[in-house]
């Protein structure tokens, strides 16, 4: 689905286009094309890929998609992938953006996302003196807006973090304790596979050879360099105190385990005691003392008492009960 096509030049907006305008505009100096499309089909890719003329390998990236993040040069055009990270109901879903870089043009594709990008447009269009900087700067200000959506991501894995964190010595919530870190652990390694593979990407357009596009625009990417490494070591900071957590969680369980165990063994102690003095004085032998005894069964009964009461009382002073 088409959602804008647009012509620019020295900055300033020329003309919304049809597809069929956008060969005639790509011949003019000083001039480029934005397109972007959304969960597109086959027909218009191919169609995209005749108009500027893309690489084969590249579009087939583009129309498969589930790419991991990544920046390639094919020639004069350079072609990225990012995956675009939103927090849906408490669940991370994961979208993708194909976009194709050339020295006139710039040509997007989103897919399983409902975040559009029509205030990154806005944006570029309110700043002409940097939007004359051409397709480059256009790269720069949609990896921006994506690396910013990783924010509030973030910051939500750490609000959650910190709740477990607070109920984490609660006792009887050491195995939920341990299902929601585990969970969220998960999120954080989704989080992590967008981060670091865009960041090592991204070093390539701010340091050392840089593509012909991204030469007016190196210190841009840097800024995004430097947001994607704060972000990722976020969520290494994150990850360590999540295992830190379970480790914590799953020696609270073996805490609570031990402190029944050793319930269930004052118990036994006691009931065995008293299983020892009905064992002994119930062996009904004739000879026996106490079997004649007027007193004998109050007197065996008040020692039973005795011996389980005292054992209980020295098991409570452990705190075994």
């Amino acid at each position: 689905m088409l959602i804008n096509c647009v012509a620019y030049q020295n900055g300033v907006k020329l003309a919304d286009l049809t597809v069929e305008e956008i060969s005639d505009y790509l011949k003019r100096p000083d001039c480029f094309v934005w397109v972007a499309l959304r969960d597109t089909n086959d027909a218009e890719i191919d169609k995209m890929q005749m108009e500027f003329g893309l690489h084969d390998l590249a579009v087939e990236d583009a129309r498969h998609g589930h790419q991991r993040p990544k920046i390639e040069e094919y020639g004069d055009t350079l072609f990225a992938v990012m995956h675009l990270v939103e927090a849906v109901n408490s669940e991370l879903t994961v979208g993708e953006i194909s976009i194709f870089v050339g020295r006139n043009f710039i040509f997007s594709i989103r897919n399983r996302s409902n975040l559009g990008f029509l205030g990154v447009r806005e944006r570029c269009e309110r700043e002409p003196e940097l939007l004359r900087l051409g397709s480059g700067f256009v790269l720069y200000a949609l990896m921006d807006a994506v690396v910013d959506r990783y924010f509030p991501v973030i910051d939500a894995l750490e609000s959650q973090l910190e709740s477990i964190e607070e109920r984490l010595f609660d006792k009887g919530n050491a195995l939920t304790n341990i299902a929601q870190l585990y969970e969220l652990k998960r999120k954080a390694v989704v989080l992590k596979h967008a981060v670091m593979p865009l960041m090592e990407a991204t070093g390539k357009l701010q340091g050392g050879r840089v593509p012909p596009v991204c030469t007016t625009t190196q210190e841009y990417f840097r800024d995004v360099y430097d947001h994607l490494t704060r972000i990722n070591a976020t969520i290494d900071a994150v990850r360590d105190t999540i295992t830190t957590a379970i480790l914590v969680s799953q020696s609270t369980v073996s805490i609570e385990q031990n402190v029944i165990n050793k319930q269930l063994a004052a118990w036994a102690a006691i009931f065995a005691i008293a299983t020892v003095f009905t064992g002994i004085w119930g062996m009904n032998f004739k000879l026996m003392p106490e079997l004649q005894w007027d007193y004998g069964y109050p007197v065996a009964i008040l020692i039973i008492i005795a011996v389980c009461g005292f054992l209980y009382l020295h098991f409570k002073r452990s705190d075994w009960l």
